[in-house]
């Protein structure tokens, strides 16, 4: 029998974490890890205490054609990254480890290609967290170095009105 690689080990977590989310477009499960310690967990879901989309029936995402990639301040959700980040400390998330996997609801595929959203790109920039581990298939991933996305910065790009 062969052992499982640590990365997809826990991916695996990860996976089991956004069975939990909420969404009813993509649920997606996040933990941070140091050090061969978990130190948070997260996964899509609505701010404490406001109804989710699913005790709703509905996402208003969905209903107004919003793709995928935009316009996330109208989603009722916390993502998973953000929710993963809001219960740890940051002396821990210093050099850490976030691993992020991301499911499609209707067909209950992975999400291909799964990134962070640009608001959980800052976060995780701030929290300190060293790298990102995101699960492409049941047994392939990307590393991605949190100083790419700085040295990237994509924050000034665009045409901005106000």
């Amino acid at each position: 029998m062969d052992r499982r690689d640590k990365h997809n080990y826990y991916l695996d977590i990860a996976q089991t974490v956004l069975e939990r989310g909420t969404c009813l477009r993509r649920n997606y499960g996040a933990i941070i890890l140091k050090n061969d310690e978990i130190i948070s967990t997260g996964y899509t879901g609505s701010p404490r205490g406001r109804a989710n989309c699913n005790d709703l029936g509905y996402c208003i995402r969905k209903k107004m054609n919003i793709p995928r990639g935009s316009n996330y301040e109208i989603c009722r959700s916390v993502h998973a990254e953000a929710n993963c980040i809001i219960s740890a400390s940051r002396r821990d998330m210093i050099g850490a480890t976030i691993y992020l996997v991301g499911r499609d609801v209707e067909t209950g595929e992975l999400v291909s290609n799964a990134s962070s959203c640009t608001m959980c790109k800052r976060m995780i920039i701030n929290s300190g967290i060293e790298q990102v581990i995101i699960r492409d298939s049941d047994d392939k991933y990307r590393i991605v170095k949190v100083q790419e996305w700085i040295d990237e910065d994509d924050s000034l790009a665009g045409n901005f009105a106000y």
